[in-house]
């Protein structure tokens, strides 16, 4: 064999190393226990209580769609263009309007920034305020979308005791005076929570801001479902109560319109963070879409139209929630507890000890039933006996013969 000319390059030994090396923070990351489920119950003949789904039969389709075309005919080729990171602007001060109608929360639109969908606004809040080790707060339960943001810039996380009317303050105050360091931040979600449904009591959030502001902790309040409530008294946002410091609110388009759309809102009044999470945003994906913000404006700016939607979808999903109910208490074995909430997408229930939803799934989807099992929600020790039901994506037909299966999987 002939050597190589001189001059000529060497020939490169192939590497027995993977190709590709990961990054350090990747360990963190992994997979939705919601999302592979949903793999896997695609098929009709599944009744899935499984996903966090609006039901899709109440898009507005129609209105959606003569929105999408009076913007593209008064508008188009600005709604096609680059926009700016913060967000259209007429959008923003929509935003601050609907904000003080609803939650009676006062912002200006230049606290105001638009994301593509809760979950971006969820990991650029990590993304600027979290180095690995920093330690986050949150109900325990809590939200499985939140935590998966958290611990992919390798946060600590600490659930904190919760109840049938939210996180208990003093089990925060606790935590927070024995902790040798102070949290980053503070999360929750106040209205009909997910996981459980429970919507934290008035009195208690009064109480959170005070410790947290005491503590020099922020608080994120996470409001996708406040609108859909069905019964009992509409709360404030986090951030009026007396005492309330760096408190950030996060609302969105996706449970009140439709997801795909991928709009909402995250209200951060300081302006120095703000301008962190704006450039963060610039590298991720210079701004949410400039067609999708304008339909948005567009379909919520007409007279009464939201309120109307707003309006059926509580309608539909209460007598969804009144249906799931009656069969949970018809068909479960004895020793099973749910809970009852006022509004939002989900219910939350507890088998008898030793039960373990992880497995009871695999036998459930013999059934042609699924659920998400509780397990993954937990931070720290996970409850193995429960699990979270969605009543809004299956009509009441589905609900009554899905809890049925339901409850012969139970009783074995």
């Amino acid at each position: 064999m002939n050597a190589p000319a001189a001059g000529s390059p060497s020939p490169v030994t192939p590497s027995l190393q993977p190709v590709y090396r990961f990054a350090a923070r990747t360990v963190a990351l992994k997979p939705s226990a919601i999302r592979e489920i949903l793999k896997v119950t695609a098929a009709p003949d599944v009744i899935s209580f499984a996903g966090g789904l609006p039901a899709p039969e109440l898009f507005p389709v129609d209105a959606v769609a003569r929105s999408a075309q009076a913007v593209l005919s008064a508008d188009g080729p600005a709604a096609l263009q680059y926009g700016v990171t913060e967000g259209h602007l007429p959008l923003r001060e929509w935003v601050c309007a609907h904000l003080a109608a609803t939650v009676g929360l006062s912002a200006s639109p230049d606290a105001v920034v638009i994301t593509s969908g809760s979950q971006q606004a969820l990991d650029l809040t990590a993304r600027v305020l979290l180095d690995p080790g920093d330690l986050v707060v949150t109900e325990n339960p809590a939200y499985l979308g939140a935590l998966q943001a958290f611990q992919a810039y390798e946060a600590r996380i600490a659930g904190i005791a919760s109840d049938e009317h939210g996180l208990r303050p003093g089990a925060l105050l606790a935590f927070l005076e024995a902790s040798p360091v102070r949290p980053k931040l503070l999360y929750l979600i106040p209205n009909y929570q997910n996981p459980t449904g429970v919507s934290l009591a008035s009195a208690r959030r009064a109480e959170i801001v005070r410790i947290a502001a005491r503590f020099g902790v922020p608080v994120l309040e996470d409001d996708p479902y406040g609108a859909l409530r069905f019964s009992g008294e509409a709360l404030p946002a986090l951030g009026t109560f007396p005492g309330a410091r760096d408190c950030l609110y996060l609302g969105t388009s996706s449970k009140i319109l439709a997801p795909g759309l991928r709009v909402a809102w995250l209200v951060v009044p300081d302006r120095a963070l703000r301008e962190k999470i704006t450039t963060a945003k610039q590298a991720a994906d210079l701004h949410t879409s400039s067609f999708t913000q304008r339909i948005v404006l567009h379909y919520v700016s007409q007279p009464g139209v939201l309120d109307t939607h707003v309006a059926r979808l509580c309608g539909v999903y209460r007598r969804r929630r009144d249906v799931m109910l009656a069969a949970l208490a018809r068909e479960l074995p004895a020793g099973c507890t749910w809970t009852r909430p006022d509004g939002g997408l989900f219910l939350w229930a507890t088998l008898p000890a030793g039960s373990d939803t992880t497995d009871l799934l695999s036998i459930a989807a013999r059934e042609k039933i699924a659920f998400v099992p509780g397990a993954p929600f937990w931070v720290g020790e996970p409850v193995h006996n429960t699990l979270r039901l969605n009543f809004s994506n299956a009509n009441e037909a589905r609900i009554e013969e899905g809890i049925a299966r339901l409850g012969r999987v139970l009783r074995g």
